[in-house]
């Protein structure tokens, strides 16, 4: 029973502090867990997205854009001039340590373009998106591949993203420990 009195007790403030304190706490481990999972989510969408624009401009621009995986962790699309000459139109650095990488022991993907490197088109040159929005090599020919990416020894921001090169769609994979799920 309370007294006459408005407000709060000393006691009730503690108890609230500590239950805040306790709730925070179990809060900044989950978000300590969730890094890794968060950092691979947020560079396999930057890939989509720039595998996206190069494909929608290739169409709308009626020029090849080409792509060109840059050391460990960039990603260039570059437009192919007519009659020559070249472009950069977009350049991205992918952040929080992530880079084109593979994780040992870990199976290709459901659509099995290959898993020898961590951009694995086959023994292509070049890799381009054409004019109709298909993905094609140096000799025009359709073109399927997956780009790798995660944190060093961390299985658990492993992602993939796929190419199938007489469509150009895009798809994006996340490994769970034990298989590839879609996106």
């Amino acid at each position: 029973m309370r007294s006459g009195e408005a407000g709060y007790s000393a006691l009730e403030m503690l108890v609230t502090a500590g239950i805040i304190g306790v709730v925070s706490s179990i809060a900044v481990i989950q978000i300590g867990q969730a890094r890794p999972y968060m950092t691979g989510d947020g560079a396999m969408r930057v890939i989509m997205g720039q595998l996206n624009l190069a494909r929608e401009m290739a169409i709308t621009q009626r020029r090849q854009m080409e792509l060109q995986f840059i050391g460990t962790d960039q990603l260039q699309v570059v437009r192919q001039e007519v009659p020559a000459g070249a472009t950069v139109v977009s350049m991205v650095v992918f952040e929080g340590g992530v880079q084109y990488a593979l994780i040992n022991g870990v199976i290709d993907t459901p659509l099995n373009f290959g898993n020898s490197t961590p951009t694995d088109f086959g023994a292509s040159l070049r890799i381009l998106f054409n004019s109709d929005g298909t993905l094609i090599d140096q000799s025009g020919n359709p073109l399927n591949g997956t780009i790798f990416v995660a944190l060093p020894n961390e299985p658990r921001s492993f992602r993939a993203i796929t190419v199938l090169g007489g469509t150009g769609r895009v798809r994006a994979y996340r490994w769970d420990g034990g298989q590839w799920t879609v996106v």
